[in-house]
C-alpha cells in the first residue's frame, strides 16, 4: 500500500505527526509513506528513516500535483486540513482520511472560554485517522532526526559549557507566546549554569538583549545555527526552557526534561510535550479570564498587559532547574 501523508506546516505540528508515520509503516505490512509538506521545512522530514519519500510545497501547486498524480497512491492521510490539502484530495481522487481540527471547540474557548475540547492529546488525534488500517499508538512518542552533517552538539559551545548546560528556547512565532526578555533574564541570573539561548532569526535581538543584562553565564546561538544544529543542542543539553513553541516538541522527542512557559495558548488545546520526561512541568499564569486569547497569538497583548507571561514564576522556575539540573 502506497500512503501520502500531508502535513504543511509548522515545525511542532510536523514533529507530532512523526509517531502517524512510524506506525503506519511499522504495523502495515509492505506500506510505502511520502510526506509532503512545505519546502522551508523539509529538512525536519528527510532524515527520517519512515518516510520513503518526501515531497515539498511550492509557489506552484499544480506542479506539485502533477508529481502526486504519478506516485498513484492508494491512501492519503490528511494531517492538515486546510484548502490546500483539500485540493490534493480532490485532485488524486482517492480514498482520504482527514484530521479533525476542533475548530469550534477551539473558536468557543477562545472567546467565551467554554471548554468543549477532549482530554486527548493532538498525537492520539492524528492517530485515530489511521484506525481503519487497525494501526495503535505504540507508545515510543516523537521522532526526530538530525541529518548526520547538521549533528554539531556541543561542538559550537565553549569549554565551560562541555560538562552540561541550559538550553533556552527563547523562539516563538508570535510575541504572545514569548517569556519576555526581563523574565529570560530574572531567570538566567538566579542559577550558576552555563545557558544557551536558541532560537530563529527573529530572536537575535532579544538574544542580544539577554546577554547584556545577563551575569556572564549565557552564549546566544539564536539565528546562528540551522534548526537541526539547535536540536542537536536541545538532545545534549540537560534541561531545556522553552516557550510553547517548535523546539519544545522536539525537546519532548528527545525525553528531555523540560520546564515549558505558557502565554496566550493553554495546554487544554492538547499540544503539550508528548511523552517527554516525566520530571518536565509547565508552567502558566491561571486564573486570568482572558487567557487563552488565541489559538495561535499576537503580536502584543490584545489587553495590554501581558500578564500571562510577566506574571510566571520566576523563583520557581529557578527552583525546577536547580533541582534537575544535577539529577
Amino acid at each position: 500500500m502506497k500512503y501520502l501523508a500531508i502535513r504543511f506546516s509548522s515545525i511542532g505540528d510536523i514533529v507530532l505527526t512523526t509517531p502517524v508515520v512510524r506506525c503506519l509503516k511499522q504495523q502495515v505490512e509492505g506500506a510505502e509513506i511520502h510526506f509532503v509538506t512545505k519546502k522551508v521545512y523539509a529538512p525536519l522530514v528527510s532524515s527520517n528513516p519512515y518516510i520513503d519519500k518526501v515531497h515539498v510545497l511550492s509557489e506552484n501547486m499544480g506542479e506539485l500535483i502533477e508529481q502526486l498524480q504519478e506516485e498513484q497512491f492508494d491512501y492519503i492521510v490528511d494531517l492538515h486540513h486546510n484548502l490546500r490539502s483539500s485540493k490534493i484530495k480532490r485532485k488524486l481522487n482517492i480514498p482520504s482520511f482527514t484530521f479533525k481540527k476542533l475548530n469550534i471547540e477551539k473558536y468557543l474557548l477562545v472567546n467565551f472560554k467554554i471548554n468543549r475540547l477532549p482530554q486527548k492529546h493532538i498525537v492520539d488525534r492524528y492517530l485515530e485517522t489511521l484506525s481503519v488500517f487497525d494501526v495503535k499508538n505504540d507508545g515510543k512518542g516523537l521522532d526526530f532526526f538530525i541529518p548526520e552533517e547538521e549533528d554539531s552538539g556541543t561542538k559550537e559551545l565553549p569549554p565551560s559549557f562541555q560538562n552540561g548546560f541550559v538550553a533556552f528556547a527563547i523562539a516563538g512565532t508570535w510575541a504572545t507566546k514569548k517569556l519576555p526578555v526581563s523574565k529570560v533574564v530574572e531567570i538566567c541570573n538566579n542559577i550558576d549554569f552555563p545557558v544557551v539561548l536558541l532560537g530563529g532569526e527573529g530572536e537575535k535581538e532579544e538574544a542580544e538583549e539577554i546577554l547584556k543584562q545577563s551575569k556572564g553565564n549565557v552564549v546566544s546561538l539564536a539565528g546562528a545555527i540551522s534548526l537541526n544544529q539547535s536540536a542537536s543542542l536541545v538532545r545534549d543539553a540537560r534541561v531545556v526552557l522553552t516557550n510553547d513553541t517548535g523546539l519544545m516538541h522536539i525537546a519532548a522527542a528527545f525525553r528531555k526534561k523540560i520546564l515549558s512557559f505558557w502565554g496566550n495558548t493553554a495546554p487544554d488545546f492538547g499540544m503539550t510535550p508528548y511523552l517527554a520526561h516525566p520530571a518536565s512541568e509547565m508552567m502558566e499564569k491561571t486564573g486570568l479570564r482572558c487567557r487563552p486569547c488565541s489559538k495561535l497569538g499576537y503580536r502584543k497583548c490584545p489587553k495590554k498587559h501581558f500578564r500571562c507571561m510577566m506574571e510566571q514564576d520566576s523563583e520557581k522556575a529557578v527552583k525546577w532547574i536547580n533541582q534537575q539540573f544535577t539529577n
